[in-house]
């Protein structure tokens, strides 16, 4: 019997721990460099969403984490000065929650770093390859939204 390379008995779910490390250390030692080592586990991601989005909707769905840890991730990210609720002047029963200037700076950094990678990515696959690894991923992420979409 022959056995598999440890990347197919890994599977899919394995190869993606193994290759979000590329971008984990990357990431991590820009934020490092640049004054941002307390941004919390999944800052990144809630700051990107909410420059790019505007809002704190379907977050959760998006992170795969409750509402109410998506609520302390925000707290935590409110009192290390990366993120600001106000009242929204439209809905005064709501609140908006933006990234502060330092939290759009940590935002930068971290989407410079990526970018790295990316270009490093490019290189290896093409840019066809890197757009469908990118649509692959996308079709991963909304199935697994999905299993978290209340029935």
């Amino acid at each position: 019997m022959t056995e598999r390379p440890w990347y197919q008995a890994a599977g899919v779910p394995g190869l993606m721990r193994v290759a979000r490390g590329a971008y984990s250390s990357v990431i991590h030692a820009a934020l490092v460099e640049a004054d941002f080592e307390d941004l919390p586990r999944n800052g990144a991601f809630v700051l990107a969403w909410l420059v790019h989005s505007g809002s704190v909707r379907d977050m959760s769905r998006w992170l795969g984490i409750s509402k109410q840890a998506v609520s302390q991730l925000i707290d935590t990210m409110v009192m290390r000065g990366y993120l600001q609720r106000a009242v929204d002047p439209v809905d005064r029963r709501r609140m908006l929650v933006t990234p502060t200037e330092r939290g759009k700076a940590a935002e930068t950094v971290v989407a410079e770093a990526a970018d790295k990678i990316d270009e490093e990515l490019e290189s290896r696959l093409g840019a066809d390859g890197l757009a469908a690894l990118r649509v692959g991923l996308l079709a991963l992420a909304d199935l697994g939204a999905a299993q978290h979409e209340p029935h």
